[in-house]
C-alpha cells in the first residue's frame, strides 16, 4: 500500500520516547473517548471495509500513542430500523451511520494524543490512505463523566470493554434543556435513570461522556462537533445481542428522560461488533 514503506535509515528520533515515557499520566483509567460513527457510500461498503479493517483501524489509532483500547460496531439495515427518534439532530436521517468505532484513551493525555493525531491524519491523507467515500455522521472525541454498573462491583470495569466480548452495543445521545441544566441530567441518569434501568437487563454498564471540539486544524471532511455545551453521550455494553431485547429494554427512553424535564434524547441506536478482518455484515447493510 502507498505510503507503507520505511525507510531504515530514516532519523525516527527515538530517543525522545525514553524521555516522554518518564513523564506525564499512564493510567488505566478511559478519562477520554473517540467515539465516531460513519456511513459509507453506497457502492463502497465493501472497500471502506476493507480499508477501515486493514489500515485506518490501526495506523489511523490504535498505533498512536494514548489510545489503549479500540472496538468497531456495525448496524445493518434491520437494526439501523429500531433507531428512534425519527427526527434526531444527530443522524439525517436517522438511519445514516453503519459504522460506529469506539476508542478509549488515556486520562489526562488528551492533549498529547490530539497533537500526534493531528499530525498522522495530514500524514496519511499525503500519502493516498484516506478513504473519502464516506460521510462522518458523529465523530468527536469525548470526556469521561461517569460509568454505572448493573452488577456493582463484579464484573469488568469500564477500561476492559472494549476487549471484553459483549455482543451489543447501543449508543444514546441526549441533549440537556441548556447548558445550564447538563450537570443536572447528568446526575439524574447516574443516580436514578440509569440504575433503574440497569436492573435486570442485559446491558452490563453504561459509560457516560461529554463532547469537546475538535481542533482547528482537523481534517476538512470532519465537521465541527455539536452540542458541545449541553450534550451527552451514552454507550450501553450489551451482553445480549440487542434484536432480543430491544422491546423490552430500550423502547421508551426518550420518554423517560422527556418525564425527567431535563432534556431530550437525540438517538438511540443498537450496533453489534464487526468480526475483525471479515467482511461480515457488509451484505446486510442495505
Amino acid at each position: 500500500m502507498e505510503g507503507m514503506s520505511s525507510d531504515a535509515s530514516e532519523d525516527t528520533r527515538a530517543a525522545a520516547y525514553a524521555e516522554l515515557a518518564s513523564v506525564g499520566p499512564y493510567g488505566v483509567r478511559p478519562g477520554h473517548a473517540l467515539i465516531t460513527m460513519v456511513e459509507p457510500h453506497p457502492g463502497h461498503e465493501h472497500a471502506y471495509n476493507r480499508w477501515y479493517e486493514d489500515d485506518h483501524f490501526i495506523a489511523g489509532a490504535m498505533a498512536m500513542p494514548w489510545i489503549f483500547a479500540g472496538r468497531r460496531w456495525v448496524a445493518t439495515r434491520e437494526l439501523r430500523g429500531l433507531r428512534y427518534p425519527e427526527r434526531s439532530a444527530v443522524a439525517q436521517p436517522v438511519t445514516a451511520g453503519c459504522y460506529l468505532t469506539v476508542y478509549w484513551l488515556t486520562e489526562g493525555r488528551y492533549a498529547e494524543h490530539m497533537r500526534w493525531t493531528v499530525g498522522i491524519n495530514k500524514r496519511l491523507n499525503r500519502d493516498g490512505r484516506v478513504y473519502q467515500d464516506r460521510t462522518h455522521v458523529f465523530t468527536a472525541f469525548q470526556d469521561h463523566e461517569a460509568t454505572v454498573y448493573r452488577d456493582g462491583a463484579a464484573g469488568p470495569r469500564d477500561f476492559h470493554a472494549l476487549d471484553h466480548p459483549y455482543a451489543g452495543l447501543v449508543l444514546e445521545v441526549v441533549d440537556a434543556e441548556s447548558p445550564e441544566h447538563r450537570a443536572e441530567l447528568l446526575e439524574w441518569l447516574r443516580a436514578r435513570h440509569l440504575p433503574k434501568r440497569l436492573a435486570g437487563s442485559p446491558a452490563a454498564m453504561v459509560t457516560v461522556f461529554r463532547p469537546t471540539p475538535l481542533p482547528l486544524d482537523r481534517m476538512s471532511y470532519v465537521k465541527q462537533v455539536e452540542g458541545v455545551d449541553t450534550r451527552l453521550t451514552l454507550l450501553w455494553f450489551l451482553q445480549r445481542d440487542p434484536r432480543d431485547c430491544w422491546e423490552e429494554r430500550f423502547t421508551g427512553l426518550d420518554e423517560d428522560v422527556a418525564r425527567s424535564g431535563l432534556g431530550r434524547v437525540e438517538l438511540v441506536a443498537p450496533f453489534v461488533p464487526t468480526v475483525p478482518g471479515t467482511d461480515r455484515y457488509v451484505d446486510e447493510l442495505r
